[in-house]
């Protein structure tokens, strides 16, 4: 029995040593590398950079009263659409005393002026048509008549304009009435009924009743990095992509580039400005927050590779060509490359169409059993 333990634990040495070297030995072995092999192909390759901005309207039109007074009614909301001369508002005026005092005063002394006109003209017509007095000393009663009968409407006028903001025969025409100027669609109301409101002087600006905008004339308005400024120009097209509006993208045409540039967390921005083409099954809100995509170079048709399989060395661009599958060995060429759009790029030399060259390593995971 002694002797079955000892051959026993013997053997159980054995092949601990054993196992022991065949790990040491496997483990000393070189680790053969594979990679993921590309392919050289021919295609297209855009440079691009991205400006971010917002959608705005071409023009907003602030809409003011001509006249001081208090909002008394409003006819229009946010939102709504409108033609140019269609009412917004209505002012009601808060006359001054001083000046609706002389208006009374007025009216009161053309009134007097008028009832004696016409006793004149009513006793000197019939005078004239018993042929008393003559033809002249008639029209010359009859002109003073008339004048006075036009000072008393003027006084009227004057009166109701002082007091109401509007005149009798000119109603339509009203400063009271605060009207849109062009059509569009109505974007804000910033006051209320009972606010006070006045008018646009040399003084100061007035009280904005309304902004109005044509929302079918919408501006991507963006800055961009002063690295990149350069390569752009005015008619450039671009991509517009609205956050807001899933899966659609608009285009536009770049307008302008400003020639000043602003200091913005340490970088130099210039603004820019882009007419944004909108279907007509697309509502764009102003204000959107939106990227612009901007293709700076194009290429066609051009050899590509993925740009993560080109090596650097100084100003020496390298690939791998792959020699055999199995193993996988490569032969180092020098290449000459062109554009690049951050993925793929332009291979000039030194490779042909087709041609199988070392991408990323394959990374396996021995635990999961799965290649990366």
């Amino acid at each position: 029995m002694k002797k079955f333990f000892r051959i026993f634990w013997i053997a159980l040495l054995a092949i601990a040593v054993i196992g022991t070297m065949y790990f040491l030995w496997k483990k000393s072995r070189p680790v053969e590398k594979k990679y993921v092999i590309e392919e050289v192909t021919r295609g297209n390759i855009e440079k691009r950079t991205v400006a971010t901005g917002k959608i705005e309207p071409r023009n907003e039109i602030l809409i003011k009263p001509q006249m001081s007074g208090i909002v008394a009614e409003l006819y229009k909301e946010a939102g709504d659409k409108v033609q140019a001369g269609d009412i917004i508002a209505k002012i009601k005026v808060i006359p001054d005393m001083v000046s609706l005092n002389a208006a009374e005063s007025r009216v009161q002394m053309a009134q007097l002026a008028y009832d004696q006109a016409k006793r004149n003209y009513d006793r000197d017509k019939k005078l004239y048509a018993e042929k008393v007095i003559s033809r002249e000393e008639f029209e010359k009663v009859e002109l003073q008549f008339n004048n006075n009968s036009e000072e008393l409407k003027a006084a009227k006028d004057n009166l109701s304009l002082t007091r109401d903001g509007i005149s009798n025969d000119k109603s339509q025409l009203s400063n009271t009435l605060v009207r849109s100027t062009i059509n569009g669609t109505i974007l804000d109301i910033p006051v209320k009924v009972g606010n006070s409101v006045i008018q646009s002087n040399n003084f100061n600006d007035g009280t904005t009743i309304a902004t109005v905008a044509n929302m079918n004339d919408m501006l991507f308005v963006g800055k961009l990095d002063e690295t990149e400024v350069g390569r752009i120009k005015t008619g450039m097209p671009m991509d517009i992509t609205i956050g807001a509006i899933e899966r659609t993208k608009l285009t536009a045409e770049l307008e302008y580039v400003s020639p000043k540039g602003v200091e913005e967390n340490g970088a130099i921005l210039f603004e820019m400005k882009a007419a944004v083409k909108v279907p007509k099954d697309v509502y764009v809100r102003a204000g959107y927050s939106a990227n612009a995509e901007i293709v700076l170079s194009k290429l066609e048709n051009a050899l590509t590779v993925p740009e993560s399989c080109i090596e650097f060395s100084g100003d020496t661009a390298f690939v791998y060509v792959l020699k055999t599958k199995e193993p996988q060995t490569f032969t180092k060429k020098q290449v000459k490359t062109g554009l690049s759009d951050g993925i793929k790029i332009e291979v000039k030399n030194g490779v042909k169409l087709k041609d199988k060259i070392r991408g990323a390593e394959i990374i396996e995971d021995k635990k999961s059993n799965i290649k990366k």
